[in-house]
């Protein structure tokens, strides 16, 4: 008796239309764990998601834990690219979704597929992944705007979050899922991959280079 093929879940791409963006305690105390990747590398990673969220205008939460204590306040640049967004200060709750604010917040958005980041990785974000998961939605980790204390803790929290259905992304897939098209306004798109990507500015630059002739060669006199 043959055995049946595995079935795998059907393809469903990023919607600028239902979207949502969750920043989960990058704050000023807790980036000082991130070591899997450079500070620079991280802090880029973090506002290039910030600046897709800002041009495909999708709706942000900003939520931090114990900023009091220390872990900090949020990432200043993050408050300055949101003012108008939710900013949820939990008092004391680990998981984000354990927080009624936090989640009447992500409902009023009205989408179902939150987009997360966080610090850091094994716990801001695998936990409320996993519980978003539990209450229906899509969630896409942004792993690459989400930091821990090494890769061995950052690989373990892939896997656990991957088997239970949350999807792995990086903010330049994201970027490029939602444009889904060049010839639909893909100068926000190439901004955003200029200003975060040093070797896509070169790209543009080449681009953008006047193409000059060859000089003509002189003809030797006789």
């Amino acid at each position: 008796m043959r055995g049946r093929l595995p079935t795998h879940p059907k393809y469903r791409r990023l919607s600028k239309a239902d979207a949502a963006v969750l920043f989960v305690d990058h704050q000023s105390g807790l980036m000082n764990l991130v070591r899997d990747f450079t500070p620079d590398s991280f802090k880029n990673n973090v506002l290039a998601l910030a600046d897709v969220a800002t041009t495909f205008e999708l709706p942000t939460i900003l939520t931090t834990s114990y900023e009091d204590g220390p872990n900090g306040p949020m990432m200043p640049e993050l408050v300055e690219r949101f003012p108008a967004a939710p900013y949820i200060p939990r008092p004391g709750q680990i998981n984000a979704w354990d927080n009624a604010d936090f989640v009447k917040a992500v409902k009023e958005t009205g989408r179902r597929q939150l987009l997360l980041a966080g610090v850091v990785t094994d716990v801001c974000v695998a936990f409320p992944a996993l519980s978003a998961i539990e209450a229906g939605y899509e969630v896409f980790a942004v792993v690459d705007a989400s930091g821990t204390f090494d890769d061995v803790t950052q690989r373990a929290a892939w896997a656990r979050m991957a088997e239970a259905g949350v999807q792995l992304v990086n903010w330049f897939a994201v970027a490029c899922e939602l444009q889904r098209d060049w010839r639909d306004d893909g100068q926000g798109l190439a901004r955003i991959l200029a200003d975060h990507l040093p070797v896509y500015r070169n790209l543009l630059t080449s681009h953008g280079a006047p193409r000059r002739s060859a000089p003509k060669k002189q003809l030797e006199p006789v």
